[in-house]
């Protein structure tokens, strides 16, 4: 597993996905809730080592039901899907998912939050203490550590399910519109934060969004879907070099790929 302060390869100006290992690899990866209704529907992709993918779409075209399905959380209805060469068909342990609530516990403070994951796999070491305030540190929450939720911001509580995730010592990140709840502004630090993380630890990060600049902004290539039933579209890739910042996002070439998504997705409209 990668540690979560580790500096990963992934750190470089600009990643070669052409030249990675795929890391998570689908085929015909198709998901039918009661034998009717076709959430997802022949998806065929390959994403690379320390790639990060965004995933956008309708509501309803199956993004969430692609997350997790990669989860291990639902089972396919037809195709292949792999992580690392293995098949998936439960939940594992180098694959964490993050979703859109926080969803901490009260009575926990921040640390004890983080540390979760670790209680359940099977108890809690002084080295695991350790890094869970490391990792509170990593994502900005210095001096918060022991605070209950209800003594966070939002932000703050995003922070804190990052930091747990983080925890789990996964490589393959999944995230589920995690700051779409959070103000724009709060939404915009947490997606520098997220960008410095996952490239530091090089971890492959898949996220979903609704926002077209945000999906830019973060990924190297963005997976576009169709309404329901959802297929993929197209994949379009990110030339853009790391580290970024906000201002790149008013730049021409930055607004010609938001015209690009935004047609793809009205063409299928």
């Amino acid at each position: 597993m990668v540690a979560a302060w580790k500096a990963g390869e992934a750190t470089s100006k600009n990643i070669d996905l052409t030249t990675r290992a795929a890391v998570i690899k689908g085929d015909g990866v198709t998901k039918t809730f009661a034998g009717t209704v076709v959430a997802l529907e022949d998806a065929s992709f390959s994403i690379a080592k320390s790639a990060f993918v965004s995933l956008v779409g309708p509501s309803g075209c199956g993004k969430s039901t692609l997350l997790r399905l990669v989860a291990g959380l639902l089972p396919l209805s037809k195709g292949t899907l792999s992580v690392h060469n293995k098949p998936v068909n439960r939940p594992r342990r180098d694959v964490g998912m993050m979703f859109q609530k926080a969803t901490l516990l009260d009575w926990r403070t921040a640390v004890e939050n983080v540390l979760l994951p670790t209680e359940i796999a099977g108890g809690v070491t002084t080295a695991d203490r350790k890094r869970a305030i490391d990792l509170l540190h990593l994502v900005g929450l210095k001096d918060f550590e022991f605070s209950f939720p209800t003594q966070l911001s939002g932000g703050m509580q995003q922070r804190v399910a990052l930091a747990r995730l983080l925890q789990t010592g996964a490589d393959v990140l999944l995230l589920d519109e995690p700051f779409g709840a959070l103000d724009e502004f709060t939404r915009e630090r947490l997606n520098l934060e997220l960008l410095r993380i996952v490239g530091d630890i090089g971890a492959t990060t898949l996220f979903v969004t609704h926002n077209i600049g945000e999906a830019i902004f973060l990924a190297d290539q963005v997976m576009v879907m169709t309404p329901r039933p959802g297929r993929l579209a197209r994949i379009v890739k990110v030339p853009f070099e790391r580290p970024r910042e906000i201002s790149l996002m008013q730049s021409v070439e930055f607004n010609r790929l938001v015209a690009e998504v935004r047609e793809i997705l009205g063409s299928h409209l």
